[in-house]
């Protein structure tokens, strides 16, 4: 390995005249003029007016996006009732129709009816224990534990 050369090249010594040694080589550079303080007070007002409007239009955006998920989950929300209601018409009838020549068709409508009775009574028990479950989320002060209604 050969020793450093303390000389630099003789090949092309313009080359380092472009070289930046921590200043301009013509000089310092011109200061841009300072911006007036009207014109900076302008430009935040202006970038906070377009911020507004771009949260704005996001909320808008937002919320049209959820009431079209929530008219179209409503719809098919209400498909699957009807479809349900119609299944559990046919599992009534059937069921009737099941008991009837082992009871009679009285007391197998009685037997069907007590049936579904207990289904929609356990069904609305857990369905208002949910209920609560909304209104504790949607309550305004969550360390006040009088009722907000």
């Amino acid at each position: 390995m050969s020793p450093p050369d303390s000389e630099p090249p003789q090949g092309d010594a313009r080359a380092y005249e472009r070289v930046s040694h921590g200043y301009a080589p013509g000089g310092r550079p011109v200061a841009p003029p300072p911006v007036p303080l009207d014109k900076i007070v302008g430009d935040v007002v202006d970038n906070l007016s377009a911020t507004a409007k771009a949260e704005l239009a996001l909320i808008e955006a937002r919320g049209e996006l959820a009431l079209h998920g929530a008219s179209w989950s409503a719809a098919w929300g209400v498909i699957a009732a009807s479809a349900l209601g119609v299944a559990m018409l046919a599992l009534a009838f059937g069921a009737i129709l099941v008991l009837t020549p082992l009871v009679g068709p009285l007391a197998a409508t009685l037997i069907v009816v007590i049936l579904l009775l207990l289904i929609a009574a356990f069904a609305g028990w857990r369905a208002r224990l949910s209920y609560g479950d909304i209104r504790t989320a949607l309550r305004r002060d969550l360390t006040n534990e009088s009722p907000d209604d």
